[in-house]
């Protein structure tokens, strides 16, 4: 990645990286439909997610996305 990307792009790309295509809301859903329980734990984890990528600054959200997809490209060769 070696253009800079905006916050939202950032936020958005972490986004896919945890909830994969689906948004965290139809995620938490989806988890809630297999187990009540889970599903109370899911939606902390979204709100968490949420509370991370608000208060985190630009610089360190990317940095972040930046290794967690060269951690996933490395552990698929």
């Amino acid at each position: 990645m070696g253009m800079a990307l905006s916050s939202e792009e950032t936020r958005q790309l972490l986004a896919r990286l945890v909830f994969d295509d689906s948004s965290a809301a139809d995620w938490v859903q989806d988890v809630w439909a297999l187990s009540p329980t889970l599903g109370e734990t899911a939606a902390r984890l979204a709100d968490a997610f949420e509370a991370v990528t608000d208060c985190a600054s630009p610089e360190r959200l990317e940095n972040l996305v930046q290794g967690l997809y060269k951690a996933q490209l490395e552990d698929r060769v």
